[in-house]
This record gives structure tokens, C-alpha cells and sequence, in this order.
């Protein structure tokens, strides 16, 4: 003898709602699995210490006048100048549509 799917919907609605799930009976896709998670964000922020003014914020706020060494942008600048005495640095970006069309010829 087999139940009548009206029956069966009414069964799977009751039992939804004393579960607290979602009633989809066509199975659809709508990302409640998801959406029951807890939040990730704050555990997150407080896994990460919070950021410290680095020296370009304090360059930004004291302006010119207030002269800082930064060491790691020094190193950055000096190993970018080595590279680019050797021939290996990035190449200069073309101003004009003209000069990229230059060399966009065929490639080797």
C-alpha cells in the first residue's frame, strides 16, 4: 500500500519545522548549509594581531619634512637598480597607443 506524496510532503514540512531545517522539497540549491555556519570574520580579527603604523603612515602624516629611513624599500630599490644595470629589470611601459602597437608585431 503506498502513501500518498501529499502525505508525504506534509510529513518531511512537520519535520522541518521541529528540526529547524529548511523545507525543499524540489532539492534545490540554496546554500542553507552554508548560511547555518557560524561567522569566520571576528575569529579571524582576533586571530591576527591588529596592525601597527608602519613607516609609510607615518611618512603620509609628518609629510616631507620629516625625513625616515625605511630599510626594506631601500633594499627593494637597490636590488631593483642591480637588476636593471644587468638588464634584467621590468621593461618601461609604453605611454602612447602607438608605441605598444610598435611591439606587437609577430613573436619569435
Amino acid at each position: 500500500m503506498a502513501v500518498p506524496r501529499s502525505r508525504l510532503l506534509d510529513l518531511m514540512k512537520v519535520q522541518c519545522r521541529i528540526f529547524s531545517h529548511t523545507f525543499n522539497p524540489e532539492g534545490l540549491r540554496l546554500g542553507n548549509k552554508v548560511l547555518r555556519q557560524r561567522l569566520r570574520g571576528p575569529a579571524l580579527v582576533s586571530y591576527y594581531p591588529r596592525k601597527v603604523a608602519t613607516l609609510k603612515d607615518l611618512q603620509k602624516a609628518y609629510g616631507p619634512d620629516f625625513e625616515l629611513i625605511d630599510d626594506a624599500e631601500e633594499d627593494r630599490i637597490e636590488s631593483l637598480k642591480i637588476l636593471k644595470a644587468r638588464g634584467k629589470g621590468a621593461p618601461k611601459k609604453k605611454r602612447t597607443e602607438e608605441e605598444s602597437k610598435k611591439f606587437k608585431g609577430k613573436k619569435k
